[in-house]
């Protein structure tokens, strides 16, 4: 491909409403045009990269045994409706009505489609297991679409369902499914980890995300420093340390802390740290139910395992109101002192002593409060948010914290679409059985642009090799010199024929401006050609990651630059 014939408008300018690395970079690269909030155009560059890692995507999905369909955008909302999912669904779906006001809605996920397809082509146990895979654009109506690619209204994604006859075939699809990603991602060159995660609102039983490793990530994880444990922090369980606390060595006394009602206030004002101090959060339930949680001072709540222990679907903190008629006192100095309420607490509490606590009362704590003799904890439970050093819940090893991007997520979703929409086979005995399903997506712009967080510089992108949009950059110094023309386009025709996909730089523009187009769009490779190298018979060769700079001979450059390429590909 010449770049003076390929749509390529780079940009020197970062545009204003690019908020993320990758979101400048691919607009600065002239991967993506913005069309509306959320939503993209994939110019000729983008496009590629965005193919290789559907290439890649189709490849491992084929070798672990599934199978590719297309199916619809636009779904009819009859089958949202069996399975339950058009009235629980937010605003995130996009409803509307065709000609003859027949609802439908732009899936944002196939659950539904793919399982009517299996219920009424699927009949036997012969024909499992069976997964289905297919690579489509998707839409949700995000409220604050952001970040490009990121977090879209409108993307492109692989999405798998798999249907088994039994909980023991699931989780060997599953595991067939777990293994393909590991591969998916390795293959694209990212650093990643696969993590437990929440099911959120598709559901299941159990599910693992994909986390590209870099520190724009909106997501935190955490991993074991010792073993291959690896969680989001929604999930990630705390082994609790089974220490007593101590008996109590202080009486019960009340301080005043006048308008001091923050931990870190109240630890400054009493000369304490904060992990001395015991903070009471006085939370409420879609359940109607208001409970208070105690956690270590300098510790945070996770609201997911507070939500798992209660069996409720959101918590969130008390309103001022509910907290002065609960404790007595304005928010700041709740305290579970004589508190008529529920109240649970984190597993870390149990081995506290003669701590500190608010004595819901307006500008007043108590010290020297203990568990027992001044406190009633109805339970203890994992319920604080995971951080660096903590004990790993798996073995002796303690916890690391990272950002990431997720970009792959696997589900078993168990029959819940299957026993709503009805889709069953007949066992070996002639019984009807509900299958048992899994589901497993791959956000693939979403790919792309984490591949770019983890690989630039200030320059601009640095690809990995395998989802470059171009494995090699041939840069023609002067292309009115006749013998740095001859000698760039027979360069570029041996680079052709050996298989590798190169992009020819040959526009009459500036050395300086062509080198800084090559190190925003970060293709791998780089060969120079230019007079002065020419009268020696050489050409430089340069890695977009590292830097490195070499002169090759000419008549070698074709075969040692395609051999790099093989190299780089594992080929």
């Amino acid at each position: 491909m010449r770049y003076s014939q390929y749509l390529l408008p780079t940009l020197k300018e970062t545009p204003s409403d690019a908020e993320v690395v990758s979101h400048q970079l691919m607009l600065r690269a002239g991967m993506i045009r913005k069309v509306a909030a959320g939503i993209y155009d994939y110019l000729p560059l983008g496009l590629r990269s965005l193919r290789k890692v559907e290439q890649i995507v189709r490849e491992e999905m084929d070798r672990a045994g599934a199978h590719e369909v297309l199916m619809p955008m636009v779904v009819p909302a009859e089958l949202w409706q069996e399975s339950g999912r058009w009235q629980q669904y937010g605003k995130e779906l996009l409803r509307l009505k065709d000609r003859k006001q027949g609802e439908f809605c732009l899936g944002p996920t196939h659950e539904e489609v793919i399982t009517d397809i299996v219920r009424n082509d699927v009949r036997s146990y012969r024909q499992l297991p069976l997964n289905l895979y297919q690579i489509q654009t998707k839409f949700r109506d995000e409220i604050r679409p952001r970040f490009g690619l990121m977090r879209g209204r409108e993307f492109i994604m692989k999405d798998a369902y798999s249907f088994d006859m039994d909980d023991a075939g699931a989780d060997r699809s599953y595991d067939r499914m777990y293994q393909a990603y590991r591969r998916i991602f390795e293959r694209c060159g990212l650093k990643f980890r696969a993590v437990e995660a929440d099911t959120g609102n598709i559901g299941g039983s159990s599910s693992h995300e994909f986390m590209v490793l870099a520190a724009s990530g909106e997501d935190e994880i955490v991993s074991c420093d010792s073993c291959e444990y690896a969680a989001n922090v929604e999930k990630a369980e705390i082994r609790s340390a089974g220490q007593k606390a101590a008996e109590p060595g202080a009486p019960l006394e009340k301080v005043l802390t006048p308008a001091r009602k923050t931990i870190e206030e109240v630890s400054a004002f009493l000369k304490v740290e904060p992990r001395q101090l015991i903070k009471t959060l006085i939370m409420q339930t879609d359940t109607g139910e208001t409970l208070a949680v105690l956690l270590r001072g300098d510790r945070e709540l996770n609201d997911v395992k507070l939500c798992r222990l209660l069996d409720c679907a959101w918590v969130e903190m008390a309103t001022e109101d509910v907290v002065l008629k609960a404790t007595g006192a304005p928010s700041g100095f709740a305290g579970p002192v004589g508190l008529d309420l529920r109240i649970v607490a984190d597993f870390e509490v149990q081995a506290m002593s003669d701590f500190i606590v608010g004595a819901n009362e307006k500008d007043a704590h108590f010290t020297g409060a203990n568990l027992g003799r001044d406190i009633e904890v109805e339970q203890f439970a994992d319920l604080r948010k995971a951080e660096a050093g903590d004990p790993c819940p798996r073995c002796d090893g303690l916890l690391e914290v990272w950002r990431g991007i997720e970009v792959g997520h696997v589900f078993k979703l168990g029959t819940k679409y299957s026993e709503a929409l009805g889709a069953k086979v007949l066992d070996d005995q002639g019984h009807e059985r509900t299958l048992v399903m899994g589901c497993y997506g791959i956000g693939v712009g979403r790919t792309v642009a984490a591949a770019i967080e983890q690989n630039h510089d200030e320059n601009g992108i640095i690809w990995p090799l395998a989802v470059a949009p171009f494995q090699v950059l041939v840069v023609m110094l002067n292309p009115n010199d006749e013998a740095v023309r001859e000698a760039a386009d027979d360069l570029y025709r041996q680079l052709l024929a050996a298989g590798v996909e190169v992009l020819l730089d040959d526009r009459d523009e500036r050395p300086g401006f062509k080198f800084k187009d090559a190190d925003l769009v970060g293709i791998p490779l780089r060969v120079t050609v230019g007079a002065r190298g020419l009268k020696d018979g050489q050409v430089e060769f340069k890695e977009r990651a590292g830097g490195e700079v070499r002169m090759l001979p000419l008549g070698e450059a074709a075969a040692e630059v395609a051999e790099q390429v093989r190299k780089g590909l594992g080929l």
